[in-house]
């Protein structure tokens, strides 16, 4: 009876180990499987997962150690520093990967041509001078942009301020044969629950 009770006694915890694991909070469920601890898997389930990685972090190097065969304290910490090593470069490629896209995103409709003819309309318009003062500024645009071959189709928006007032634009293109035109160019004031149109020249209240 008492030899059964001492190999069902779970693995004592070094306390030099016994600290947040940063690859387990980093990877998840991926450190989950490569370290027999399966209870891991459970990131993947919704809403739970947005609170396992920091029960992983937390919880992670006790469950590795009782979980997995080790050699020694130090074997065990080469181990969790490399998990912790790969993490850090995964995230750090990830999030370098999506600031890139979002860069690019950003770059495509800042020089798009149906950003461009809407702000070149937008500041030739008496009506926009008029209302927001000269010189008028154009902000970063949003919105889609889809073309395929000579021909396009583009929805963005952004904001124009002037020395008198501020507000946003909404721009709607399309490309015929190679080549942009407005479809709609509006203006719509801060403050303000009128849109002016650019294009026809008319304020619509809304």
């Amino acid at each position: 009876m008492s030899n059964a009770q001492i190999i069902g006694e779970p693995k004592p915890i070094p306390p030099e180990i016994d600290r947040w694991n940063w690859g387990a909070f980093l990877l998840n469920w991926i450190w989950g499987i490569g370290n027999n601890t399966f209870i891991a898997l459970l990131t993947l389930i919704p809403f739970v997962g947005l609170v396992m990685p920091f029960v992983l972090g937390a919880k992670g190097s006790a469950w590795a150690w009782r979980n997995g065969r080790w050699d020694s304290v130090e074997h065990f910490r080469r181990v969790q520093q490399r998990w912790a090593i790969w993490g850090a470069v995964i995230w750090i490629a990830a999030i370098v990967m999506f600031a890139a896209i979002f860069v690019g995103v950003f770059s495509l409709l800042k020089h798009s041509e149906a950003y461009q003819l809407g702000v070149a309309r937008l500041q030739s318009s008496p009506i926009a001078a008029n209302v927001l003062g000269t010189p008028i500024s154009a902000g970063n645009p949003s919105g889609s942009i889809r073309i395929n071959g000579s021909s396009g189709r583009a929805a963005l928006s952004f904001s124009a301020s002037g020395p008198r007032a501020s507000g946003e634009v909404f721009v709607e293109a399309i490309k015929q044969n190679g080549v942009w035109s407005l479809t709609r160019l509006t203006l719509k004031v801060n403050g303000s629950d009128s849109t002016i149109d650019l294009v026809g020249g008319r304020g619509n209240s809304t």
